[in-house]
């Protein structure tokens, strides 16, 4: 088990309940750390707007164990106009096909979209709670590795972060959130419930790990029980996968703007730079 509270898997089997730990960041330590990833997401996405590049991050956790804070910090910095998230709640009766609603929400080229959970409901709260029947959640293993197969082959970057968290800490934000007004829409009567079936939701978690990480789209498994912690790694994770092999370099300015500017301004921006 990683000593950094990480785990990349690659077909490996992952037990959630010996999930190495890791010490606690300081807050000067977070935020230094912090201000660079965000730094480097920004040359990642700025290279992406000038590119053919395109990525998905999908996030999966318990509940309250910091997908929505982790976001955030992403959505702080990068461009509205092409970085989406979309929030996902299990399938509706009478549905189509469960994933067709994410291939109706996949980034065009230049962008990028976060899934706030995902296809991965399926074989999670879909499977837990009996809202698919065995066959549909047993077979999803397969089509969802085929689905994700046809995004890298088509040139999508693909990262899957899950956030682990205890059941004494998940229980202690939500003490937090209750505290909290401006906290407390984030919790509902159903979260509560889902605590009783942690045994088979933690099962249903470490088998899907193990079916679904490939060499290729490999799952980031992260102790989330320090937040800043949490938020470091998974952004060192997206940071890693989605910059590798791209050119941060900024792209030159074309002939006719470059000799636009030289005439407003009566210099020359590109030898400049």
């Amino acid at each position: 088990m990683s000593k950094r509270g990480r785990i990349e898997l690659k077909r490996e089997r992952v037990r959630l309940a010996r999930l190495g730990k890791h010490k606690r960041l300081k807050r000067a330590d977070y935020l230094d750390k912090l201000e660079k990833l965000q730094h480097r997401l920004q040359l990642i996405h700025q290279a992406y707007l000038t590119s053919r590049d395109r990525a998905v991050i999908v996030f999966e956790g318990w509940d309250a164990a910091g997908k929505g804070g982790t976001i955030r910090r992403m959505a702080q910095v990068l461009d509205p106009r092409s970085f989406k998230v979309w929030p996902t709640v299990p399938a509706r009766d009478g549905e189509r096909h469960y994933l067709f609603r994410f291939l109706e929400r996949l980034p065009p080229e230049g962008a990028v979209a976060v899934f706030d959970r995902s296809w991965y409901g399926r074989v999670l709260v879909e499977r837990v709670e009996g809202l698919a029947t065995e066959a549909e959640w047993k077979r999803a293993y397969d089509e969802i590795n085929e689905f994700e197969r046809l995004l890298l082959d088509d040139g999508t970057r693909l990262v899957k972060v899950f956030l682990h968290i205890t059941p004494d800490e998940q229980l202690r934000r939500f003490e937090a959130r209750l505290s909290d007004p401006q906290e407390r829409w984030k919790l509902r009567y159903e979260d509560y419930g889902k605590r009783a079936l942690w045994d088979p939701y933690e099962a249903a978690v470490e088998e899907m790990l193990a079916r679904t990480s490939t060499r290729r789209a490999p799952w980031a498994v992260i102790a989330g029980n320090d937040k800043k912690h949490a938020r470091i790694e998974s952004l060192k994770t997206i940071v890693e996968r989605l910059g590798k092999g791209v050119d941060l370099a900024p792209p030159p300015l074309d002939e006719r703007t470059r000799a636009a500017a030289l005439e407003a301004f009566g210099r020359d921006f590109e030898s400049e730079g």
